[in-house]
C-alpha cells in the first residue's frame, strides 16, 4: 500500500574519485622538493623557494618550475630522496576517507605532478587505492640526473591520466569526482560531474561544486559517503581560538590611541611576528618556541599542524599596512572592519551558514551578512560617520567574499581603507 509520499531519491556516490595529492593528501607547505632542498646550500634552498613562488604567483608554468626543482636535485639517491617523502605526513583524516569510499564500493585515485611515480605507488599501496600516477625520474646509477618526464608535468597531464583510467574501465564525468586545491588541477574538472574543492585556492574555489576547509573527512558528505548533515552549530575548539585572535585584532587601534603610536604598535607587532616566524621554522623540526608554539598548535587547523603556518602573517601584515598607509582615524576603521568582520563571517558562517555564494562555494551568505554587521560597528566606533562606516564596511565584506589570489588578510583592511580615503 502506498501513502502517495515521494521520498527524496538517495544520491549514491561516484564510483571513481580521484585525488589531488599534494596539499590533500600531505601538507600543502611540505612537498617533496621542498624538503629535499633543506638538505642544499642556503643559495639553492633560496633558489627552490623562488622558483615555487613564481609558479604560485601564475608567473612559471608548473612544468618549467618542476624541472628546474628537480634539476637543482641532482646527485640526490632515490633512497635518500624515499627518506625524505617518508617524513612527511599525511593531513589529518586521509586514512579514515579511503577506508570510508572503500567501504562504499568507489575506486580511487591518485594523481600527483610533484612527485616520482614510485613513491605515489607507495602512498596508493597504504591507502589501498585503486591507481597512482606521478612523474618519471631519469635515474643513473642509482642517483637523480636532475632530469624528469612523465605525462603529469603537462599543463593537461592530469587531465590524460584521468581519461586513461575512464577509457580502461569505462567511465563517464558522471561516473567521477576529483577532491583537489589548486589551479594544476583544473583540466580534470571538465572529466568529473563532481568537483570538491579542499582548502582550494580563488580559481579552484570559484569552479567547484563544493568547498570544505576543515577536516578531510567533510568531503565525504559531498561525495554522498556520509548521509548525514553536521550541526552547522558546530564549531571546533582550534577555530574559537583562532577566530578570537583573530576578533582581537581590533585592540590594536584601541591600545595606539591611548598608550602607543600607530608606528610603534607596527613595530612591536613586526617584532612579534619575527618571532612567531622564527617558532614556526624551529616547530616543523619539533622545537617547541616558550608559549607562541603552544598557541600555534591550539589555534592551527588539522591540516596546518604539520605545515608552516602563514595565516598569522598575513593577519599582522595586513593591520601593519592599514596603519603605516592611512591616516588616523582611517587606519584605525579599517583594522576593525577586518578584524570584527572577517572573524565573525567565519564564526557565524560556519554556526548559521546553509547558502553558499555562487561565485565562491567556500563562503556562506550568512556569513558575510553578520560579518557586515560586526565590520560596521567596529568602523564606527573610530569614525563616528554612519555613512562611511556603512560603506567602508561594505567595502571590505566584499573582499571576503570574493575569490581572490591574494590573502583576505590583506585584501580586506587594503580596500576598505582605501574606498574610506577616497569618500
Amino acid at each position: 500500500m502506498t501513502t502517495g509520499k515521494l521520498e527524496k531519491p538517495q544520491l549514491k556516490p561516484p564510483r571513481l574519485v580521484v585525488f589531488d595529492v599534494e596539499g590533500v593528501l600531505l601538507p600543502k607547505r611540505r612537498y617533496l622538493p621542498f624538503e629535499a632542498a633543506r638538505k642544499l646550500s642556503f643559495f639553492r634552498f633560496a633558489k627552490v623557494f623562488w622558483v615555487g613562488l613564481l609558479y604560485e604567483m601564475g608567473l612559471t608554468s608548473l612544468e618549467s618550475a618542476l624541472k628546474r626543482i628537480f634539476k637543482m636535485l641532482e646527485g640526490f639517491t632515490l633512497d635518500d630522496l624515499f627518506l625524505l617523502y617518508q617524513k612527511v605526513p599525511l593531513i589529518f583524516g586521509v586514512e579514515e576517507v579511503f577506508k570510508r569510499l572503500k567501504q562504499a564500493g568507489c575506486k580511487t585515485a591518485l594523481i600527483s605532478s610533484g612527485l616520482p611515480q614510485p613513491f605515489v605507488e607507495a602512498l596508493a599501496l597504504r591507502l589501498n587505492a585503486d591507481y597512482a600516477y606521478g612523474l618519471d625520474l631519469e635515474i643513473d646509477n642509482n642517483r637523480l640526473t636532475g632530469k624528469i618526464g612523465g605525462v603529469v608535468i603537462k599543463s593537461e597531464g592530469k587531465a590524460i591520466a584521468l581519461k586513461e583510467i575512464q577509457d580502461a574501465i569505462g567511465l563517464t564525468a558522471d561516473d567521477c569526482a576529483v577532491v583537489a586545491d589548486d589551479r594544476n588541477n583544473l583540466p580534470m574538472f571538465s572529466l568529473c560531474s563532481l568537483r570538491i574543492g579542499y582548502n582550494p585556492d580563488f580559481l579552484l574555489s570559484a569552479k567547484s561544486d563544493a568547498v570544505t576547509r576543515g577536516k578531510l573527512t567533510e568531503v565525504l558528505l559531498p561525495l554522498n559517503v556520509e548521509t548525514s548533515t553536521p550541526p552547522h552549530s558546530s564549531i571546533s575548539r582550534d577555530m574559537a581560538i583562532r577566530e578570537t585572535i583573530h576578533m582581537s585584532g581590533v585592540l590594536v587601534p584601541l591600545i595606539a590611541i591611548h598608550f602607543l603610536t600607530s608606528f610603534t604598535a607596527v613595530f612591536l607587532i613586526f617584532i612579534m611576528t619575527s618571532l612567531y616566524i622564527a617558532s614556526e621554522f624551529a616547530r616543523i623540526v619539533r622545537v617547541d618556541f616558550p608559549l607562541i608554539s603552544l598557541i600555534t598548535r591550539q589555534a592551527a587547523t588539522k591540516p596546518e599542524l604539520h605545515e608552516f603556518v602563514t595565516a598569522p602573517i598575513f593577519f599582522a601584515a595586513g593591520i601593519m599596512l592599514a596603519l603605516l598607509l592611512f591616516p588616523e582615524p582611517i587606519s584605525y576603521a579599517s583594522v576593525a572592519i577586518f578584524a570584527l568582520g572577517d572573524g565573525a563571517a567565519t564564526l557565524f558562517g560556519r554556526r548559521l551558514g546553509r547558502n553558499a555564494f555562487p561565485f565562491n562555494k567556500g563562503k556562506r551568505i550568512e556569513g558575510t551578512v553578520f560579518g557586515f554587521i560586526f565590520a560596521l560597528l567596529g568602523a564606527f566606533l573610530f569614525l563616528g560617520d554612519p555613512l562611511k562606516a556603512l560603506i567602508g564596511a561594505a567595502a571590505g565584506m566584499l573582499m571576503e567574499a570574493l575569490p581572490t589570489p591574494i590573502s583576505d588578510n590583506l585584501t580586506i583592511p587594503l580596500i576598505a581603507g582605501l574606498v574610506l580615503m577616497i569618500l
